[in-house]
């Protein structure tokens, strides 16, 4: 069963466009868009496992120059 979360970013002043775009072609993300707020984007991302999960925020979302911080909120199941 695939892993999900929202990851929000917060991106230097006037980057926020070109960081989306860089966002949204990364592999595991079905939706990101700009936002106001504390945040510049909101991502929701999917994987197969909770180690591809923070391989992605930690070796491809981190590595876009421009983003400063990330937060990331796992989704959980709840019956």
């Amino acid at each position: 069963m695939p892993v999900s979360a929202y990851v929000m970013m917060e991106v230097s002043a006037g980057k926020t466009a070109e960081v989306l775009r860089e966002i949204k072609n990364s592999k595991g993300v079905k939706t990101a868009y700009a936002v106001t707020g504390p945040y510049d984007i909101i991502a929701f991302v999917e994987a197969d496992t909770y180690k591809d999960l923070t391989g992605l925020v930690m070796n491809s979302f981190h590595k876009i120059d421009g983003v400063n911080r990330t937060l990331t909120c796992n989704t959980v199941e709840i019956s």
